[in-house]
């Protein structure tokens, strides 16, 4: 799958998820953009995409501030004069039960994970449009297609992810754009480094394949929605998550 020429941009590209899908585009060919809000995590990762063969090119940006995502785009199109493929990846937790959820925990977790995608997103389209090529990855989660106690908030966002991707599927077809989403299920992360062991042996127990998911599973399933390959494929959920939820 050569991406040759193709300029991605990756949110939450400091780590986990982030990290092995600027790995994967990069090594089909891809220019990736970095983009987090730690710099010096970026700059790790950066380092790594190098040693692989890669020109990686470094934008800090808060998902959470509007004009923090505006700067890192407007950074990226003047370097590259456009994005082809946006892989919306950033996303944060704050766990707990709706009865006593704070709606600051609520407000932060909708803010990052769904508009900050939204304006990401709105970033990159009047250029692809112009393209007439575009590829738009939305990482999702099993939790925004099954729920999980706990974690009305996260579940919401990445739920809503999907009407997102669904409704800029329709929006984007007659211009050779295709928008598609992720949902993985529990991949060794360092979200999901936390679990209690007893947490973790019930969560495996709930897996089919018997294993968490490794984020190059993941990157795996991006980089060939990124593809020129996956042109036909549009408002569509690929679940990753070793049969957990079907």
């Amino acid at each position: 799958m050569s991406m040759q020429n193709r300029i991605a941009f990756v949110t939450g590209a400091s780590r986990g998820i982030g990290r092995a899908c600027a790995l994967a585009l990069s090594s089909a060919g891809a220019r990736v953009v970095l983009a987090a809000r730690q710099v010096d995590k970026l700059e790790q990762v950066a380092a790594e995409v190098r040693s692989s063969g890669g020109d990686p090119f470094v934008v800090p940006m808060d998902l959470s501030a509007t004009d923090s995502i505006r700067a890192a785009f407007s950074k990226a199109s003047k370097e590259f004069g456009r994005i082809d493929i946006l892989v919306n990846n950033a996303a944060i937790t704050k766990d707990g039960l709706a009865v006593r959820m704070k709606q600051e925990d609520w407000d932060a977790v909708l803010a990052t994970n769904l508009t900050g995608a939204f304006v990401a997103t709105q970033q990159v389209l009047l250029s692809m449009m112009r393209e007439r090529w575009g590829r738009i990855v939305n990482i999702t989660s099993v939790v925004g297609e099954a729920g999980n106690a706990g974690q009305a908030n996260y579940a919401a966002s990445k739920a809503g992810l999907i009407g997102l991707t669904k409704s800029l599927a329709q929006e984007m077809a007659s211009r050779g754009i295709t928008v598609n989403a992720v949902a993985p299920g529990f991949i060794d992360t360092d979200m999901t480094q936390g679990l209690a062991p007893d947490l973790k042996d019930k969560v495996l127990a709930g897996i089919p394949l018997k294993r968490l998911g490794t984020p190059q599973d993941v990157a795996a399933a991006v980089k060939f929605l990124a593809s020129e390959e996956a042109g036909y494929i549009t408002g569509q959920v690929l679940n990753v998550n070793g049969g957990m939820y079907m």
